[in-house]
């Protein structure tokens, strides 16, 4: 490259300018065979004595024809010369390219070929053998690429500059033998096209030449700083072409699932089939695809509006040992995919052969779609022509079918996502056990509302033929002992804060002071006859607003008065502003009992749902209360049986008279010495739950299972007939029934824990007193050994 510019006159510097549109090629180009002569020339003087003979050959033949000297312009000389053409044509076209490469020749940078192989005239050319417009670039583009390479010859002819590459160009060109298209690299070679410099030219400053090097893509800077009139090309461009179909399509497939909601989306589904025609060459390959759900074992159709799938539609209505289901566990079994050349002949059940010959499919292949250990889905291609897929095409399978894998794992984790979303939104938290239920509406609420049914709104959630199993601690008179604690609590607050008046009477003989004894003292006989609904705020809210904003002013304004205040504060719990003493003890001994009951509930239940999974649920108030449900309808491909439910039944006794040994052992260590009592409800009956959106809760459904409904929430207060006891009492477990029946199994369960020595040996037998709108109640009644 030379170092200094080749003419004493400087190009102007650029200024800033308006972008050039690029509407045409820039520069004057003449066709002409002038440089392939040049070159036939130089090898008469080659050294390989072949060559030289040749080249002599042919120095001859084009001495003979003035036509093909100088500029080309008139295509029917070309034509008629074909034979000299061809052999001119020799240093190009090896003749054993003839049969297997795409090229072709043209004007420098022009849109005509007047030679080229067949494959190339198949390829690129219209029957004038003019270059068919590329699919995916623009005429604009076009020229405009083509100018670039033109300026970047001139410059490393001209100049000397040494320029990187600018890159592949991909043609995408229809394919009218199969209608579908293909994609090419193109390589321009510029070998046998001469510059000729046109009058003085431009001068570049080293400068200027690495701002043009460093501007390969802006034509405008070119054009101002290299005026293409300076400038002729003359000879003929080589184009090669190299089929990429393959490496490209590939590498848009992975672009293309690499997006999100690819797959749930028809437009975009149908262009990744149109890929994959493409890939195959089959224009028509059908694509299924179907998502793996590991949790229910089975494909399931991904976007069921779409179709994706083929077969699995068929699957989900099938029995296990259908035919649809053999073949899906042979490909999990063996975990690899299955070629169906020619479906009519293929090892496959028959009534599977007649489903997939009845869908048009003729050829097809299904393969897993693996996601490390896991299987996410299934792919399918399937396509009308008998071999138009083979084991051969498996190599091609297996590049794209990672790609398919992780965009069917992306979208089912979306899919999730959107229905977590649905659920958080619509329900409350969700126990494990029915939370399947729970996704199959939000899944299907989706999938109602991307069809378009902007109205659509959640399913009812039902569960039918469950067993309802209840049972409850109740901490023995808690109301009455908190009414005690609180009443104890005032009146020791109301003394603190009367002894405070009475020294100040002793300072001040304020009217005032007289008001606020004497509505202290009033409260303090009222309170030793009990407290009422109301007490604790009226009380409390005279304390703080009239009498403690006048301590306040005594002990800024009485110093003798500061220690019977500081005493009275010191009775006082900072941060809730009132005496908190008895009432304390008392929350401190139910929070106690809540949490050992509570916590030692957790760590059975969890122990119980290994035996078989079931709804749980508990309740913390004055004691734990809780419920269960089992059923088939619970869950999800697991069999149910009546002995999963009794063995819950007697678990729930097990535990029952463990908590009352434990509550019973824990009274000696509580602040105030609570007691507590155990109640289970049995009902021999299924009924069925539903879930109330309103309360974000589960309720029994139809008007008959309500009974239950009412019986559970009114039995803790219920008495033994024609008596004021109570039917729970410390020390005991007490379950209540309806029907004479339905206590025959619990006289079982009862024997065999009184066998095992937790039970005492009598068994009360008892008739409840009417509760509201319930009557006709029955319970067992026995004593828990607490040693």
């Amino acid at each position: 490259m030379p170092a200094e510019p080749i003419s004493p006159v400087a190009a102007p510097v650029p200024t800033p300018r308006k972008t050039v549109p690029v509407s045409h090629f820039p520069f004057r180009s003449t066709l002409s065979l002038e440089p392939l002569i040049t070159y036939w020339q130089e090898r008469e003087r080659a050294s390989n004595a072949g060559v030289a003979l040749l080249a002599r050959a042919i120095g001859e033949k084009v001495a003979e024809a003035d036509w093909c000297r100088g500029p080309l312009t008139d295509n029917k000389v070309l034509d008629c010369n074909c034979d000299l053409i061809e052999t001119l044509m020799l240093a190009v076209f090896p003749p054993a390219s003839f049969a297997t490469d795409i090229t072709g020749v043209i004007g420098p940078f022009q849109r005509r070929s007047f030679y080229s192989t067949r494959h190339f005239q198949e390829v690129m050319l219209h029957k004038d053998r003019t270059i068919k417009q590329p699919l995916n670039i623009d005429m604009v583009a076009m020229e405009k690429q083509m100018g670039l390479m033109a300026y970047h010859l001139v410059l490393h002819r001209v100049y000397g500059a040494e320029l990187p590459s600018l890159g592949t160009i991909i043609f995408t060109v229809p394919d009218y033998q199969i209608g579908l298209y293909r994609h090419y690299g193109i390589d321009f070679n510029s070998d046998f096209v001469t510059v000729k410099v046109v009058g003085e030219p431009p001068v570049l400053t080293p400068e200027q030449m690495d701002t043009l090097i460093h501007n390969r893509h802006r034509v405008e800077l070119w054009q101002e700083m290299l005026p293409p009139e300076h400038f002729e090309l003359e000879g003929f461009n080589i184009i090669q072409l190299m089929d990429v179909t393959e490496q490209e399509i590939l590498s848009e497939l992975k672009y293309d699932l690499l997006e999100r909601d690819v797959l749930q989306t028809p437009a975009r589904f149908e262009q990744i089939q149109e890929k994959l025609r493409v890939l195959f060459a089959e224009p028509a390959l059908q694509l299924g695809i179907a998502a793996y759900d590991e949790k229910k074992r089975a494909f399931v159709d991904f976007g069921r509006k779409i179709n994706h799938s083929f077969l699995t539609k068929q699957v989900q209505h099938q029995s296990a040992e259908s035919s649809f289901r053999q073949i899906y566990d042979r490909l999990l079994r063996e975990r690899e995919p299955l070629v169906l050349k020619d479906v009519a002949t293929a090892d496959i059940p028959e009534d599977l052969r007649r489903q997939i010959m009845g869908l048009g499919i003729n050829s097809a292949i299904l393969a897993l779609l693996p996601y490390g250990n896991d299987t996410v889905g299934l792919l399918e291609l399937g396509t009308p022509k008998v071999g138009g897929l083979d084991e051969f095409e498996l190599d091609k399978v297996a590049q794209f079918l990672p790609l398919f894998a992780v965009a069917v794992k992306r979208n089912a984790e979306d899919l999730q996502t959107r229905v977590h979303a649905i659920i958080r939104e619509k329900f409350t938290a969700i126990h494990p056990t029915m939370e399947w239920r729970f996704m199959d509406a939000a899944r299907n609420l989706l999938t109602q509302l991307d069809s378009g049914n902007r109205t659509a709104e959640m399913e009812a959630i039902v569960f039918e033929d469950v067993y309802p199993l209840h049972g409850s601690c109740d901490i023995r008179s808690s109301s009455t002992a908190r009414n005690e604690a609180i009443q104890q609590d005032l009146i020791e607050h109301l003394n603190l804060a009367n002894k405070v008046l009475k020294k100040a009477s002793e300072y001040q003989q304020l009217p005032i002071l007289d008001e606020l004894k004497f509505y202290v003292t009033k409260n303090l006989r009222r309170l030793k006859d009990g407290i009422l609904s109301g007490d604790e705020a009226n009380i409390y809210d005279s304390l703080s607003r009239e009498i403690e904003p006048l301590f306040e002013y005594l002990a800024t304004h009485t110093p003798e008065m500061r220690p019977v205040i500081t005493k009275y504060w010191d009775g006082i719990d900072p941060k809730l502003g009132i005496l908190y003493k008895r009432r304390k003890d008392f929350e401190v001994s139910v929070t106690m009992l809540n949490e050992a009951v509570g916590d030692y509930l957790d760590e059975e239940e969890e122990k119980a749902q290994q035996m078989f999974p079931h709804y749980f649920q508990r309740y913390k108030t004055d004691g734990v209360e809780y419920n269960i449900y089992v059923g088939a309808a619970l869950v999800e491909n697991k069999p149910f049986d009546l002995v999963f439910l009794k063995n819950l039944r007697l678990w729930q006794l097990l535990t029952m008279v463990e908590i009352t040994r434990r509550t019973a052992a824990l009274k000696e260590t509580l602040p105030v010495p609570l007691e507590t009592t155990q109640l289970i409800l049995i009902h021999g009956q299924s009924l069925s739950i539903r879930f109330r959106q309103d309360e974000r809760q589960f309720d029994v459904d139809g008007a008959y299972n309500i009974r239950y409904e009412i019986i559970k929430k009114r039995i803790d207060k219920a008495t033994v007939l024609g008596t004021d006891e109570r039917l729970t009492q410390p020390g005991t477990i007490s379950l209540v029934y309806a029907q004479s029946r339905e206590a025959v199994e619990y006289y079982e369960y009862i024997d065999y824990l009184q066998d095992r020595g937790l039970l005492e040996p009598e068994v009360e037998e008892l008739e409840l007193g009417e509760l509201q709108g319930v009557k006709g109640l029955l319970a067992l009644r026995v004593q828990v050994k607490l040693s």
